[in-house]
């Protein structure tokens, strides 16, 4: 039995490329030309390794979640809720404010809108943009049971305020933000926050 000719590239390399094209110009706006030339492979190769497009973009979006990911856990295992949402709007600002990351964040602008043709990768960061929000509701009804936040606090609506900001944050940044003005915003969330 023969295996074939072994790639002639680094798929890992290849597909923190496609993530940062994805990350700069959304699911639609990057075509397979656009991929093909980043990632510095043929088309026949892109399918060998990575599958068709949707498959590649989920993909990069397991590694934009595993990249991205550390200071989020970081913050979820603060020892308060205050410091949880300390670290999720500080955490967002100096991740938005990485020069050597593009601007704003893939599950945000990355497939928001489109047509009919990236519907199923809308829906899937929907359905991950969603997945942070329970995790940060489930994190602060551990800290309301533990007597940190008050019983009449509503976790999931103080989640949907944590997620409401950071996703703010990256439309800044997308837009221009400094990493100053982004700062700003961290500083002025957490002056709303209950107690």
């Amino acid at each position: 039995m023969t295996l074939g000719r072994p790639r002639e590239f680094d798929t890992e390399a290849a597909l923190t490329k496609a993530m940062r094209l994805f990350w700069r110009k959304g699911y639609e706006g990057t075509s397979l030309s656009d991929l093909t030339d980043e990632m510095n492979i043929t088309r026949p190769s892109l399918y060998a390794a990575f599958g068709n497009k949707e498959e590649l973009f989920l993909k990069v979006l397991d590694r934009y979640d595993r990249e991205t990911s550390s200071f989020i856990q970081a913050a979820l295992d603060a020892p308060s809720a205050r410091s949880v949402a300390e670290g999720l709007v500080f955490g967002a600002c100096a991740f938005h404010s990485d020069k050597h990351n593009p601007a704003g964040c893939l599950m945000v602008h990355g497939a928001l809108v489109g047509s009919d043709e990236s519907v199923a990768m809308r829906k899937e960061t929907s359905l991950r943009r969603g997945g942070l929000k329970d995790r940060i509701t489930q994190r602060l009804k551990q800290a309301q049971t533990e007597g940190d936040l008050p019983q009449s606090t509503d976790p999931a609506a103080l989640a949907g305020y944590l997620v409401a900001v950071l996703r703010g944050m990256a439309v800044e940044a997308a837009s221009g933000a400094s990493p100053a003005d982004l700062k700003g915003i961290a500083t002025v969330a957490m002056a709303a926050w209950p107690g």
